[in-house]
């Protein structure tokens, strides 16, 4: 793992970093896939993290007077999934982020960490393609902008450079006469990697199509355009004849590989399935319909507007400690800087009530409150504690008053063999905190980063449902 972590206080320092350090240092924002990777030892050149999601103003949301949406580095899934401006004008993105992995892997991950690790399969990339956005890269040398169709160079692989940063995402807004969607098929509803992905964009004008813009993920080693399908649109109108045929070149288009998740014959059936949906839900007006009027986001409503002093210098074991509050109680740690903040809660705080799962951001036993998010503590880096906030299950309620949600657990009988139960009810206590009643769709999706091995939600969403009607939940 890491040798060295820094919780970097502004840009010019993550620049000079980069430039003395080279291959041996990587920027963090979520981690939701570095962590992971540096876990398996992808990165054994990198002994420096340097930690951006604490620099202020890079998780902000903005629209220009020109009307080009800027999305900073440290903008998260959830941020993108909760703002306006992106649901006005850039809508395709805020479907695809609203599909990435579950609520505490969309309340650390950020649009641009999804970026540059540059999965073809990745959500984000495919309807930033379709919306012609430009990243803004940085270094000590100076300021580059390049299309993020010409970012990638093959299956996560891009023209970045170790000394370069990427500082933000510069998008145009979807004028009145553009329509949007954004579709894709996993193996589950959620946590799911896709099989096959696909963001459409068109303008119209009285009904004829003036531009098309079909991406397509997971169908190559980088995104693609179903260039004929665009070609063939543009002039006509809608109707489904055109669509089948728009639909079957975009399925010649993709070229898919098999491998153990699909064939490569399904993928490109699905892509030509996908294609044919998003457009007829742009001819019946219905593109977006699935996007809730409030979404859950397992975050407190001021989760993103206060942010620590911090020193700039370096976490390291032995020398500087990790000091954060963990229920309500200041802890200064000098162990446990290289492992994640599940084992720095578990192992040298001595709360074991937080559970140890599958550490790989899939189960949700390890859900803990991170600066008022719901988070997976597996994929959170021990030092990203310093100076933060953390309540695990211990400090939801005591022994003698208990939390509403663990009362009805006990009631209800959704405790089971008890090993997922603090995940879930992690879960369900921010979902109450942020949507006092929540209807069962609202629960369902509180609770999809959560794994139960018992196979009993049935009895966790009565118990979810009966604590919202409680009197204090």
């Amino acid at each position: 793992m890491w040798q060295e972590y820094i919780n970097a206080t502004s840009i010019e320092q993550v620049l000079s970093l980069l430039a003395a350090e080279k291959d041996q240092a990587r920027i963090i924002a979520g981690g939701t896939d570095l962590v992971l990777e540096m876990r398996e030892d992808f990165h054994q050149e990198v002994k420096t993290l340097i930690d951006i999601s604490r620099i202020e103003k890079l998780d902000e949301i903005t629209l220009d007077d020109a009307g080009y949406i800027h999305i900073g580095a440290g903008v998260t899934h959830n941020q993108c999934v909760a703002s306006e401006i992106i649901r006005d004008g850039a809508l395709p993105l805020a479907l695809a982020s609203l599909e990435v992995g579950a609520p505490q892997i969309r309340n650390t991950g950020t649009i641009v960490g999804n970026l540059v690790t540059a999965s073809p399969a990745n959500d984000t990339i495919v309807p930033l393609v379709a919306l012609k956005a430009v990243l803004n890269i940085r270094s000590l040398d100076g300021e580059r902008q390049v299309a993020l169709s010409d970012f990638y160079t093959g299956v996560r692989t891009h023209v970045l450079q170790p000394d370069e940063m990427v500082t933000e995402i510069i998008v145009p807004s979807m004028a009145a006469e553009q329509h949007g969607e954004y579709l894709k098929l996993g193996l589950r509803k959620a946590q799911a990697i896709s099989l096959v992905n696909m963001a459409v964009l068109l303008g119209l004008d009285e009904g004829k199509i003036t531009s098309a813009s079909i991406t397509l993920g997971a169908v190559a080693p980088t995104i693609i355009h179903a260039s004929a399908a665009e070609d063939y649109l543009v002039g006509k109108e809608l109707s489904e004849d055109i669509i089948d045929q728009a639909a079957d070149l975009a399925r010649q288009a993709a070229r898919p590989i098999n491998d153990i998740r699909s064939s490569a014959d399904y993928r490109q059936e699905i892509t030509r399935v996908l294609v044919k949906r998003g457009l007829t839900h742009i001819m019946t007006g219905e593109e977006g319909a699935r996007f809730p009027d409030s979404p859950v986001l397992l975050m407190s409503k001021d989760a993103n507007k206060e942010k620590p002093t911090l020193d700039d210098i370096p976490t390291i074991p032995g020398k500087t400690p990790i000091i954060t509050r963990i229920n309500g109680k200041e802890f200064t740690f000098n162990k446990g800087h290289r492992g994640t903040l599940l084992h720095l809660i578990r192992d040298f705080a001595q709360l074991t009530g937080t559970k140890v799962g599958c550490e790989e951001g899939e189960c949700g036993a390890c859900t803990v409150f991170m600066d008022g998010k719901a988070v997976m503590s597996c994929l959170v880096p021990a030092p990203r504690a310093h100076m933060a906030e953390i309540i695990t299950i211990e400090g939801l309620g005591t022994e003698e008053d208990l939390h509403p949600v663990q009362e009805s657990f006990i009631e209800y009988g959704a405790v089971q063999c008890g090993y997922c139960t603090p995940g879930f009810i992690m879960s369900a206590a921010k979902l109450l905190e942020e949507i006092p009643h929540p209807s069962e769709e609202e629960i369902k999706t509180a609770i999809s980063g959560n794994l139960c091995r018992c196979t009993g939600y049935y009895k966790i969403l009565q118990a979810v449902e009966e604590a919202s009607q409680k009197e204090g939940a």
